[in-house]
């Protein structure tokens, strides 16, 4: 991969100082550092923005299922598991 492109950013200076110190302790290069920082930062956007469409589809599909009937009300919902968990409890 080439390298032919420069950034440039304002920083405080303690905080370029502790950059450059921790990554001397680890015998790597800042720039090389930054770089994996910037991988790092751009696959955690991926992923949010990944998830983010996941759920808006799941929230379609539910929508849709309420839509043609086949959703189930909250009551009913919460009336099934109520008797599921008084058959686990008479269970024990």
């Amino acid at each position: 991969m080439s390298k032919a492109a420069v950034f440039t950013m304002k920083i405080e200076p303690d905080l370029r100082a502790e950059f450059m110190a921790a990554a001397e302790a680890n015998h790597r290069p800042a720039s090389q550092v930054v770089r994996e920082l910037m991988r790092e930062f751009i696959q955690q956007q991926q992923e949010r923005s990944e998830y983010t469409a996941f759920l808006q589809r799941k929230v379609d599909t539910a929508r849709k299922s309420i839509r043609t009937g086949q959703g189930r009300s909250n009551e009913v919902v919460e009336a099934d598991f109520a008797a599921r968990r008084a058959r686990l409890a008479d269970e024990a």
